[in-house]
């Protein structure tokens, strides 16, 4: 860590502690975008990243107190693979950070032995299961951006995005939103960070970033994603080449749950509306054994493709998405 970026004398005596402490352990701390993070992956770790669940939030720290005491306090409930705690342009924390434990168990360990721990007197600390989000919207985008515009500009200024679908907006007509997700709720809070500094432009439009709200993507799930002009208009961009088997596509699925311990995804799919061109508008749900919440939401499928009904090419649709979804939430 840089000293030299602390450049307020603000609880001098606290920061001095801490960078004595760092060399003394040798531990590294880096600081980039409002956190400062330790491990992800700790040295000497063997091995992929722990899996979904392993990472606890902690509220209502005191702003002058920092990993010279977190870490050690909240390694001693289990191994840690990484301790992010957020910070202040004058180097006080924010008053709340993020402990991933190498397993669920340490972390349930974690919340019963810290939950309502008095780190001072008087001073009672929250520590509970992290959210994890990972979707942001984006709201106020002219009719005019394309899925693949945005997408492309969305690569160049973040990092760690999976996936993005255009919407009509529901409050503003002429103009569109976007559900953007991204493979850790790191990344996605390092996204909305820099999307808020103003490095998105795209026209004139004014644009707001915020995280996705449930009621509102229960919403946009029973409302309809903005077409392609390809057979499958579901706004996801295929995983593999089209034409697609519904086979081989089934298969992958079959394969990518097996692999994280999941049983073979169930489907249904149920045509709901028709349009004067021929075009289906299909609902859809993916109930995967092994897993707590059905995957569902809708789909158009054009009526000219050969050799598949729709209610096939509609499972090949819904397939992609679970691939996707499976892919940034799994690995």
């Amino acid at each position: 860590m840089d000293g030299e970026a602390w450049t307020s004398g603000i609880n001098e005596a606290g920061k001095m502690a801490l960078l004595a402490w760092e060399k003394e352990t040798g531990i590294e701390l880096v600081q980039v975008n409002g956190q400062r993070r330790y491990g992800g992956p700790p040295p000497g770790w063997v091995g992929g990243p722990p899996p979904a669940g392993t990472e606890v939030y902690i509220a209502r720290l005191p702003q002058d107190v920092y990993e010279n005491t977190l870490i050690p306090l909240f390694g001693s409930a289990g191994k840690l693979y990484e301790f992010r705690l957020m910070m202040t342009f004058s180097g006080l924390n924010r008053g709340f950070a993020y402990a991933r434990y190498a397993s669920r168990q340490d972390a349930r360990s974690a919340i019963a032995a810290f939950h309502r721990f008095q780190l001072r007197q008087g001073c009672a600390i929250v520590v509970c299961w992290s959210t994890q989000k990972r979707e942001l919207v984006i709201s106020g985008l002219g009719a005019s951006v394309s899925r693949q515009e945005l997408e492309a500009t969305l690569h160049r200024v973040t990092e760690g995005i999976c996936g993005v679908t255009l919407h009509a907006s529901p409050s503003q007509k002429q103009a569109k939103l976007a559900v953007l997700r991204y493979r850790s709720h790191e990344a996605a809070a390092l996204a909305k960070k820099a999307l808020m500094e103003g490095n998105l432009r795209l026209g004139e439009a004014k644009m707001r970033v915020d995280w996705l709200d449930p009621q509102l993507k229960q919403k946009l799930q029973l409302g309809e994603e903005e077409p392609s002009s390809s057979w499958m208009q579901g706004g996801e961009s295929p995983a593999v080449p089209l034409p697609l088997s519904l086979r081989n596509v089934l298969e992958h699925l079959k394969m990518l749950c097996w692999k994280h311990h999941l049983r073979t995804p169930l489907f249904m799919t149920k045509c709901v509306q028709v349009n004067p061109n021929g075009w289906q508008r299909f609902w859809y749900q993916v109930a995967i054994p092994g897993s707590h919440v059905p995957i569902s939401g809708f789909m158009w499928i054009s009526p000219d493709r050969q050799g598949q009904s729709e209610h096939e090419r509609a499972k090949v649709v819904a397939a992609l998405r679970v691939l996707r979804l499976l892919g940034c939430q799994l690995e």
